[in-house]
């Protein structure tokens, strides 16, 4: 006997089934529990509020232009273009997820970016949220020319108990490059709910990394589609987590044709009794020979009560290929611990430089090296 479970208070106000335990890619982030509040459309915040919070993005000064959007809406004045141009349509979505299917029912508003030429400077997009009981959504669209490159900043910042829904979807043509960055800085009340799927095309090459540090409650999806031979793509991110948050990154690599090569590598850091979890799962399709995939997450646990999950899985149903993925999760090395003590280096400080070097590793998959600067920075600022 089929039994019927009553749409939650949060649900009925979304205007969506939210995933459960009871779905796979779910088991650890069960929505149904975690959001528990009829959330309502976010207003307008005030312009002090808003200049306040720009205020506090953290990778501001490396970005020679700047898109910002607040409470999903592009905000004009506040942005600061050159030669970027702004269009407010964005593709359909063919990939079916809750998500998605939430951003729609929220009715966000498209941004489109499109990268022409070797962009030198980075661009940074700025999300700014903020409102008590708000659900918001975002839609970003970026397109990188044949022969292009960019490099984006994607930051998240807020204030408030919210729910932030944004989608960013990406088309790399014909030989283009992006170098993107995610900073998830969202306030420590925010709920913070994103999708990215990206498609690249022949010889493209995708550079990403995520750092999440923010929100009390973050769940990441991706989908990555390789359309065309001979494209790379490379994704990164660190967890930097304490207290009770909870960061749940689910990222599936699709390689549908030959001669394709993908790297993952996550490096996270839990504290307090905060947990995180990484799915990743690379698909290689029947005809997507030489494909080349691996992946590889990380955890350290800096507390007895953090926690960290791990579900990789490798799907392939071609034979010429060489594909892996491997997680460890475990505490700092006692031994070097003792030894950085041994010089003299108090135990808070020593132990701060083993998960700053730790982390390292994943932040220095970025290329552009003044951003990369500033992302060693934050890690620090965020270890004190």
């Amino acid at each position: 006997m089929n039994m019927v479970v009553a749409n939650t208070a949060a649900e009925e106000a979304l205007g969506v089934k939210l995933p459960s335990r009871r779905d796979e890619d779910w088991k650890w982030t069960d929505l149904k529990r975690l959001i528990d509040r009829a959330y309502v459309a976010a207003e307008a915040p005030t312009a002090k509020a808003i200049d306040a919070l720009i205020k506090t993005a953290p990778l501001a000064k490396v970005a020679a232009e700047r898109v910002v959007i607040v409470n999903g809406n592009y905000d004009a004045k506040r942005s600061k273009l050159t030669s970027l141009k702004i269009a407010n349509t964005a593709p359909a979505i063919t990939i079916e997820d809750a998500l998605l299917t939430l951003n729609g029912k929220l009715k966000a508003k498209a941004v489109s970016l499109t990268f022409s030429g070797n962009i030198d400077t980075p661009v940074e997009v700025l999300h700014v949220s903020s409102g008590d009981g708000a659900a918001i959504a975002s839609r970003l669209h970026i397109t990188v020319a044949a022969d292009s490159a960019a490099t984006v900043i994607e930051t998240f910042v807020g204030d408030g108990e919210y729910l932030h829904n944004p989608v960013t979807t990406i088309d790399i043509d014909k030989g283009g490059r992006l170098d993107r960055v995610k900073v998830e800085t969202e306030c420590a009340r925010a709920q913070h709910l994103s999708h990215i799927i990206v498609s690249l095309d022949a010889r493209a090459i995708l550079n990403d990394f995520t750092f999440t540090s923010g929100a009390t409650l973050s769940r990441q999806n991706g989908n990555l589609i390789f359309n065309g031979e001979h494209a790379k793509a490379h994704v990164a991110g660190s967890y930097l987590l304490g207290g009770k948050q909870h960061v749940d990154t689910r990222l599936i690599v699709d390689h549908a044709v030959p001669h394709c090569v993908s790297r993952e590598l996550f490096k996270c850091v839990m504290n307090g009794q905060s947990r995180g979890i990484f799915q990743g799962k690379v698909i290689v399709r029947k005809d997507a020979q030489k494909t080349d995939g691996k992946q590889s997450s990380h955890a350290l646990l800096l507390s007895d009560t953090a926690e960290f999950d791990a579900k990789p899985e490798l799907e392939i149903y071609a034979d010429d290929v060489v594909c892996g993925h491997g997680t460890t999760c475990g505490d700092l090395n006692g031994d070097h611990l003792f030894y950085l003590q041994s010089r003299g280096i108090p135990e808070a400080q020593a132990r701060a430089l083993l998960v700053e070097a730790f982390v390292d590793e994943a932040v220095e998959t970025v290329e552009n090296e003044t951003v990369r600067k500033a992302l060693i920075a934050l890690v620090h600022e965020r270890m004190n």
